[in-house]
């Protein structure tokens, strides 16, 4: 079996051609892949799967959860119908809904393979379609939707209670916004979230605003662990950190809302792994940063069938 792996601000992904959804992806197989002992080593799994397979499965044969349904539409307002699909398993080997350093890798991945003809293309995920495009240095942006305020949550961490803001971006997350460094935050175990609030889990991220749009970050995935970077946590950290600076009230609703139309601009986010751009513009949030394919080879057929079946 073929792979590749590659990072985007040093979240790193094990990616797996498997364009005609031959493979079951077992999630015994993903933790093995992404053991950093024992395997190729990850914060989770990339699988490259042409959507109209994908869309043909629809959810049987033990890959259910794939947000296709054999009839959706794949492309996004008024973009030709996404060709690939990208199927993301966090480093436990539960699916997840979507990745904003893994689509970027994703897309990486297709270019470098010339698997896409255009610098500007769709990619399927379980949030739904995904724009992406290369930018002039070579980094690429990545529209990651728009970004849903639900209000307050919060969490436990390090065994103190803080209170942060809960975002949707097809993946849930709690951003809590704090004025000391983040890098004295034990994010190593799981911050304990309330069932209510969180009833699938949610990625935790500790931001700090520090400067004009300006922000640093440190994040728990739901799945995966202490990471060195989470894109759609960057995201989620930036939206705190307009709706604060926003001022009181803003993002406080018990429903619903959309960062305010003042808090709308770009901010800068710093993580352990290199540093993200969010661009936030109301009803929509781009994601810009680095893509790395680092290597390529062929998983041992030993190691392979000893890792499924342990």
């Amino acid at each position: 079996m073929r792979f590749a792996k590659g990072h985007g601000t040093e979240n790193d992904f094990v990616l797996l051609p498997d364009f005609e959804d031959d493979l079951a992806l077992t999630p015994a197989l993903v933790t093995r892949l992404c053991d950093r002992r024992a395997g190729v080593g990850g914060d989770g799994v990339l699988r490259v799967v042409l959507a109209a397979a994908a869309q043909r499965a629809g959810g049987s044969n033990g890959r259910a959860g794939y947000g296709l349904d054999g009839t959706g539409d794949l492309g996004g307002s008024g973009d030709p119908p996404a060709e690939w699909f990208m199927d993301y398993r966090n480093a436990d080997g539960s699916a997840a809904e979507m990745c904003g350093n893994g689509v970027r890798v994703f897309a990486r991945y297709l270019l470098e393979h010339g698997l896409v003809r255009d610098l500007a293309f769709t990619v399927a995920t379980r949030s739904g379609p995904r724009r992406v495009q290369v930018e002039p240095d070579g980094s690429i942006t990545a529209e990651m939707g728009v970004p849903a305020i639900l209000g307050p949550g919060r969490a436990v961490i390090g065994g103190l209670e803080y209170t942060g803001l809960r975002v949707s971006l097809g993946n849930p997350h709690l951003a809590v916004l704090v004025n000391t460094p983040v890098a004295g935050f034990d994010l190593s175990a799981a911050p304990l979230l309330d069932p209510a609030e969180f009833p699938e889990g949610a990625n935790v991220e500790v931001a700090r605003i520090t400067g004009h749009r300006q922000a640093e970050m440190r994040v728990h995935e739901r799945g995966s662990g202490l990471t060195r970077s989470c894109g759609t946590g960057a995201v989620a950290a930036a939206v705190a950190a307009a709706v604060a600076s926003a001022g009181p009230g803003a993002g406080d609703g018990a429903g619903p809302a959309t960062v305010p139309e003042a808090a709308n601009g770009t901010w800068t986010v710093d993580v352990p792994g290199g540093r993200l751009a969010v661009t936030l513009i109301g009803t929509a949030s781009l994601l810009t940063g680095p893509a790395v394919i680092v290597a390529e080879g062929e998983l041992d057929d030993t190691w392979l069938s000893a890792a499924d079946g342990r």
